[in-house]
Parts: C-alpha cells; structure tokens; sequence
C-alpha cells in the first residue's frame, strides 16, 4: 500500500544530518506498520525494539 508519509520519510533519509524521527499519531492509525515498511524497503539492517510492555 502506498502512503505520502513514505515520501516524506524518504526526504528525512536523504538528508545529509539525519535528526531524531518523531512520528505521532492518532492510536492504531499505522504509525508502527510504516516505519516498519519504510525501514525494510529503504534500509538493508533493521531492528525493531517495542518498549511497550
């Protein structure tokens, strides 16, 4: 599935000084199945770390 947030997360990867990522959200809007998309297509080396719990 295609979302514009992945283009935006894109531009915060291409930057030259990557800051710390921030993403809010409504509860169960996505927020955590994003990243996780975002970082398996644009990252060869992904951990995942759920500090819920």
């Amino acid at each position: 599935m295609y979302r514009n947030i992945i283009e935006k997360l894109k531009e915060w990867k291409n930057k030259e000084h990557w800051e710390p990522l921030v993403l809010t959200g409504a509860h169960q809007v996505g927020k955590t199945y994003i990243l996780k998309e975002f970082g398996e297509r644009e990252f060869s080396n992904v951990t995942y770390i759920d500090c819920i719990g």
